[in-house]
Order: structure tokens, then sequence, then C-alpha cells
């Protein structure tokens, strides 16, 4: 599931780069997440019937509403808005700063998901990448790279709250309530902002692209995560991301991989290593357990993300 998340939002870098060209930000990320709602609402239905699906919906509102808004609305068009003026891999990279603000909204507020030992160090490696790549910006690129910071910010803060919060509502309950809050909130923006002319097939391709694949399917199997694994374990997903998303960067936009952005994801895929656990012999998901049910944060994506994908992030 790790995996096969991390396929989907790196793609989804590639495919916001594209949608930008044509789109306001605004505007992609609410036919992205209406569409990817509309793709899920189907399955919900048919899993839980309409009534079901209607009371859980409801008994659920509110943090359905402010996941959706903290981890889809606001890091995903923030992160929309920062591909217009930087290349779609150094994005991804730098988004990798989720699994530390994780980490350290959870020093303060989360008993059961504190990180500590090697995976403290291993996420603390992976931001020094990220560190880099913000600092070896243009002055003209900093804010865009700041802004996907930012969108890292959300996604942590998001999958805290819902891993808390939503951790016993089915995943596609909240897949498809997150998502339509979100799109109903992004609604009017984006309405200001319809371009002059229909998309173009590149454009309408990269829509259906990351509304099905990177937001349908790939939600879904974030809140799976969640629910399974606890938040600062999910959301390490945005450290698989990066490698991918450069690589998609690179092959198929012709974007440079630049001695900076090599170097970045050295330190961030080491922090993968040490965060998961891989350097002692043992695979991050037998290390996994379910999540406890003592209570995590007091009433806390992405995709954002992405996110969360976090991440989710996440993008």
């Amino acid at each position: 599931m790790l995996l096969a998340l991390a396929s989907l939002w790196g793609a989804s870098f590639m495919f916001i780069k594209v949608g930008v060209r044509e789109l306001h930000p605004a505007t992609l990320v609410c036919l992205r997440l209406g569409i990817g709602a509309l793709t899920l609402l189907p399955i919900l239905l048919v899993r839980l019937g309409v009534r079901e699906s209607a009371r859980q919906m409801r008994a659920s509102a509110r943090p359905l509403v402010l996941t959706g808004l903290v981890n889809s609305a606001i890091p995903i068009v923030s992160l929309s808005w920062a591909e217009k003026r930087i290349d779609s891999g150094l994005a991804a990279v730098i988004q990798a700063a989720a699994p530390l603000f994780t980490a350290f909204l959870a020093l303060l507020f989360v008993r059961s998901e504190r990180v500590a030992g090697s995976r403290l160090v291993g996420l603390v490696v992976g931001f020094g990448g990220v560190a880099l790549l913000v600092g070896a910006q243009p002055s003209a690129d900093l804010t865009a790279a700041l802004a996907v910071v930012f969108s890292a910010l959300c996604y942590a803060t998001a999958a805290l709250y819902a891993a808390r919060r939503l951790g016993d509502v089915p995943p596609l309950v909240s897949s498809v309530g997150a998502l339509a809050a979100a799109t109903i909130a992004l609604l009017p923006l984006a309405l200001t902002h319809l371009p002059p002319h229909f998309p173009s097939w590149k454009v309408t391709g990269a829509v259906l692209a990351l509304a099905v694949g990177g937001t349908g399917v790939a939600y879904l199997l974030y809140y799976a995560l969640l629910a399974g694994a606890g938040a600062s374990r999910s959301i390490l997903v945005t450290y698989l991301v990066p490698a991918l998303a450069l690589a998609y960067g690179a092959v198929f936009l012709g974007e440079p991989l630049t001695a900076a952005a090599l170097g970045g994801l050295a330190l961030v895929l080491g922090g993968v290593a040490l965060g998961t656990g891989a350097l002692r012999g043992r695979t991050s998901l037998e290390r996994w357990p379910r999540r406890s049910a003592e209570p995590s944060l007091a009433t806390s994506t992405s995709s954002s993300s992405s996110p969360t994908t976090t991440t989710s992030s996440r993008s």
C-alpha cells in the first residue's frame, strides 16, 4: 500500500505541473478533488448504502470538513501555485518536510505518536536535504519553495488530526467526505478563475489522472494507512515520493537533475532508511502496529497531498 501510494503521488507532481499551464491552481485543485470524490462515491454507496453513508457523514461532519481543508484544499492549492514557478521534482523533494513536522507536533501533543532514537535522527536527516534545497533556491523562487514547505506543514497537521478523529471512520467515508468538503470550499474561487477556452487534451488528461489516480484511489490508500499504522509512520510515504517525482519530471517533462536535487534526495532517502528501521534489517511494515485506542490529540491531509498522504501530501 505504501509503495502504491508513493507511485501515485509521485506522478501527481508531474500532472500538476502540466495542469497549471492552462488552469488556475484553485480551478485545477477543485476539479481534481471533485472528480476524485465522484470516483469514490459509487464505491461508498455500494459498500455501505445510502442511509449508512449519510449517517456516518453527519456523525463525522466537523472532522471531515477540517481534514478536507487542511489536508486537501489549502496545501494542494499552495503546492499547485508553487509549481508554476519551480520544477515538479524539486517540489516533491521539498515536501518531504512533512514527516519532520509530524514528529515535532507529536512531541508537543501526542504521546502515542512520539518519535525518538534512530527514527527521529532519520527524520532530521531527511529534513536536512529539504533545507538544503530551499536555501539553494534563487530569490525569485524562494517564496514558491516556502509555499511547498507550508503545504508539508498542513499535511503533517492533518495527518495527526485525522488519525485521532477519523481513525474509526471507514476510509471510504473519510475520503469522500473530506474531498467533498474541500471541493465545496474551493468552488467559489474556482468559478472566478475559469479558463477562457476548454483545456487542451494534455491538460484534460492530467486533470483526470490527478482526480482518479492521484486523488480518488490515493486518498483511499492514505486514510487506510492512517487508521492502521498511525500518523508518524504513514506520513513517511512523502519520503518515497521524491525519487519517483524526480524521475517522472526528468523523463516526461525534461526537468534537469541538478546536483542539489540529487544531494537533497540522498539525504531524504537516508532519512527513510533510518526513520523506517530498514537499516536494522526489519521492514517498516513488519514493525508497524495497529493504532492504539489511547487518545492521541486533544481536540489535526493531505494531500494532500498529500496526504497526505498526507501526503499528503502528500500531493
